[in-house]
């Protein structure tokens, strides 16, 4: 079976076969799911990932806009946390 009809049957399954699927949002979506696979170093990151931003664009967000915030999520984890500067001065505020 090739994706298409796939797609096509898993839609009228799930009743919505309004939803169609162009090529940009298959692209969109595909991205998605490497990215997250490989920067969440996790295989499960890529089809989780896909469903909470199917659950973000049935809530109203676009598809480009949700899947946007993914990758840039998964980005910041693969920086090192930095450590949060409590002073205002530059000083310690110990007393003794």
């Amino acid at each position: 079976m090739d994706i298409d009809t796939w797609l096509e049957r898993l839609s009228t399954e799930l009743d919505v076969a309004d939803v169609r699927l162009g090529d940009d949002d298959l692209h969109t979506l595909l991205d998605l799911a490497r990215d997250a696979a490989h920067h969440v170093g996790e295989r499960l990151a890529a089809p989780l990932s896909t469903f909470l931003v199917g659950v973000a664009v049935g809530r109203g967000q676009s598809l480009g806009g949700a899947a946007a915030q993914a990758p840039s999520l998964a980005l910041d984890l693969d920086e090192p946390p930095s450590e949060p500067d409590t002073s205002t001065d530059g000083h310690s505020d110990a007393t003794t």
